[in-house]
């Protein structure tokens, strides 16, 4: 079971509600999409699963489908009562009203360590909230997250592409991603303008290299801060030449062309010299 467009519109009327800008609410209203994320998902009775920005339940319906446990979050105020009645029979399935960049993880993931996080995510919240997840909620073991290509790309960008930026780099640190589906905008209700990817993201045992993590992406941070500089330059203040010279790293390379590795071991160099504290190169520059 799930939600036609027909039966979304219908829903949306009834109870006085539209989609709203604010909180980039674009609902898909085909099942056959719907399914098939939650055949993506590959989850099954005993898994548990986060569902963040339920909706109205098309999804939080196939997903309960399943025979998963889910956990839906949704923010909206008005669509939370309507989400409640339209999965109230499914005995597996807990909603919760809440901000999902402001939630107690600890304690709303305390039934496992183990969990699958599915999710339509508007633009301005996918990359801090993937991000959020990665850094700080180990329950979290796998992602599929429903987002603009745009996101997407930079989701599982390689060095030296255009869209390789510091979440790139931060996304390879935890966990390896590729696009298993792209999703059309004509899906949608409303129709957005530009089409979406769906991503899976799969937590890496440990982080794939040994620099620190608090250090390596204060580093990354600052690279891609100016990315059109030469890293010379862009790290000026905080790397220096014999740095460059130790870690085996171009200094006229600009950050969108380093590998992770390379950035692990600028890192390491830089906190070698300086005793494990990042700070002050205690030269001009580092040319």
């Amino acid at each position: 079971m799930t939600l036609t467009r027909s039966q979304t519109s219908e829903l949306l009327a009834r109870h006085g509600l539209a989609p709203r800008r604010m909180f980039g609410q674009n609902f898909v209203v085909e099942p056959e999409t719907v399914r098939r994320i939650a055949s993506l998902a590959r989850v099954g009775e005993g898994d548990h699963v986060l569902e963040i920005g339920a909706g109205l339940g098309a999804l939080t319906l196939a997903l309960a489908e399943t025979g998963a446990r889910v956990t839906a979050v949704e923010i909206d105020d008005g669509l939370v009562n309507v989400l409640r009645e339209n999965v109230a029979s499914c005995s597996n399935v807990q909603v919760v009203h809440g901000d999902a960049m402001r939630l107690e993880w600890e304690s709303l993931l305390a039934g496992s360590d183990n969990w699958t996080v599915v999710a339509n995510l508007p633009y301005n919240v996918a990359t801090p909230l993937v991000a959020d997840l990665l850094d700080g909620v180990r329950q979290v073991r796998r992602l599929l997250v429903m987002v603009q290509k745009e996101v997407a790309q930079r989701f599982v960008a390689k060095p030296g592409d255009e869209a390789f930026g510091a979440v790139s780099v931060k996304v390879n640190y935890w966990a390896t991603a590729r696009v298993v589906g792209e999703v059309s905008s004509a899906v949608f209700l409303p129709r957005p303008r530009v089409a979406s990817s769906l991503v899976e993201i799969t937590r890496r045992e440990s982080p794939a290299v040994s620099a620190p993590f608090e250090a390596l992406f204060r580093i990354v941070k600052q690279g891609f801060a100016t990315r059109r500089k030469m890293l010379r330059r862009a790290l000026d203040g905080t790397v220096t030449a014999h740095d460059f010279e130790v870690a085996r790293v171009n200094p006229q390379a600009r950050a969108e062309q380093l590998s992770l590795d390379e950035w692990s071991r600028l890192t390491e160099a830089v906190l070698a010299r300086t005793g494990g504290v990042l700070g002050a190169t205690g030269e001009t520059g580092a040319s």
